[in-house]
């Protein structure tokens, strides 16, 4: 059957029907362990309760009346965020790229508000994702995604993660901002370091500069703190947040700080749907079970303990697991085999992995994940990888 949908997706032949904490279950009722959670999303699982509670308690009450009316559950959530991160406002959105493009226009505004608007370029990083509009594409660099689309949005600069010559160079009177990822996930799970993140804090203080965190995966808990730039010491001026923030639910968040956000008053921003009663209700859920007392001391425990087990996999199959990366639980294998091959075996295990950059598969869990799970994600992994060397074996 020829499918209704514009095919700019390569989908596996796989379809399910329900999910169940850690596990997805296809309709002929086959269980798959998964070690993807929809790319970072689904943060607590599967049908966890206490989401699936709220958003039908919502969901029998209103669930849209636009921006033009107040939203008290969003009221309520933009209230956590601010008593838990650096940021003084939010705004809600519907995705990671939307945050993004509302960083870049915050970053802007706050020059242009401040006299210097031809102040409005903006330095990223070798290796980024920001999002899939015209703008967010172009602040990634990445040719392969923008090839087609006609000219590059102007205003962005990009220069290697760690090449300090480089970044100061590029850095000049029209610089607005530095927009980072603290881990950069799709460009392969490559972790920036703490002192890299300080340095880059301290750069932008120096000339006047605003620095932009790009948060949408490594957020809401999954490295073992709410925001993985905790663990540099630092704070960005705006910060970008989508996936796990609604456990499922479509929503993202840009965060700053009020000085920050000057120039943004009312008219110069806005969305439909952002901070509908459906997402804020669901979004406040996830906050109460990821800001619950030992909550993210287990996240930080479960990648430990994760990543122990990886290594040990890794002195089994050192030709198909070359290098383990990341923190928490946003972990990655580099593989000397090709990784949408392994993420197939992965698959023909009943585990799903998800491929990245640098020949990477992703190991993104629900931050929910137990011991058991993680033991028995493992012995899949160890199966796949024996897979690739009997087949290697045999053709030698």
């Amino acid at each position: 059957m020829t499918s209704a949908l514009l095919p700019t997706y390569v989908r596996a032949p796989l379809a399910f029907e329900r999910g169940e904490g850690a596990w997805l279950v296809t309709e002929g009722g086959e269980r798959y362990l998964d070690f993807g959670a929809g790319i970072a999303v689904n943060a607590l699982g599967h049908a966890h309760p206490h989401l699936v509670g709220a958003l039908t308690e919502q969901a029998n009450r209103i669930w849209h009346t636009s921006n033009l009316f107040e939203i008290p559950g969003g009221e309520r959530l933009g209230q956590r965020f601010v008593e838990a991160t650096f940021a003084d406002v939010v705004f809600f959105c519907n995705s990671g790229a939307e945050a993004n493009e509302a960083a870049i226009k915050i970053a802007r505004k706050y020059h242009a508000v401040g006299g210097h608007p031809e102040r409005y370029r903006i330095v990223t990083f070798a290796g980024a994702f920001h999002g899939r509009t015209l703008a967010t594409l172009a602040a990634g660099g990445q040719q392969k995604y923008m090839e087609g689309f006609g000219p590059k949005v102007e205003g962005f600069d990009q220069v290697p993660a760690g090449d300090w010559a480089a970044l100061e160079a590029v850095i000049g009177p029209e610089t607005a901002a530095l927009m980072i990822e603290p881990i950069q996930g799709e460009g392969g799970v490559r972790v920036i370091p703490h002192a890299d993140l300080r340095r880059l804090r301290e750069l932008c203080d120096a000339n006047g500069l605003l620095l932009i965190m790009d948060e949408v995966q490594t957020g809401i808990g999954r490295t073992g703190k709410l925001f993985a730039h905790e663990w540099s010491g630092i704070t960005p001026d705006i910060m970008s947040a989508a996936k796990g923030i609604g456990g499922g639910f479509p929503m993202g968040a840009c965060l700053a700080t009020r000085e920050a956000a000057r120039g943004m008053t009312a008219g110069t921003h806005g969305t439909t749907f952002g901070g509908n009663p459906l997402a804020m209700a669901v979004g406040n859920a996830v906050l109460d079970v990821v800001l619950g007392e030992g909550f993210l001391d287990q996240v930080a425990h479960s990648g430990l303990l994760l990543k122990q087990k990886l290594a040990a996999l890794r002195d089994r199959h050192p030709h198909v697991f070359e290098e383990i990366r990341g923190e928490g639980l946003m972990l990655g294998l580099k593989l000397g085999v090709p990784n949408t091959d392994f993420a197939a075996a992965a698959r023909n295990v009943h585990l799903l992995v998800i491929p990245a950059g640098d020949n990477i598969v992703r190991l993104l869990p629900p931050l929910t994940i137990g011991a058991a799970e993680i033991d028995a994600a493992v012995q899949r992994l160890d199966a796949a990888a024996s897979e690739f060397e009997a087949v290697r074996g045999a053709a030698e």
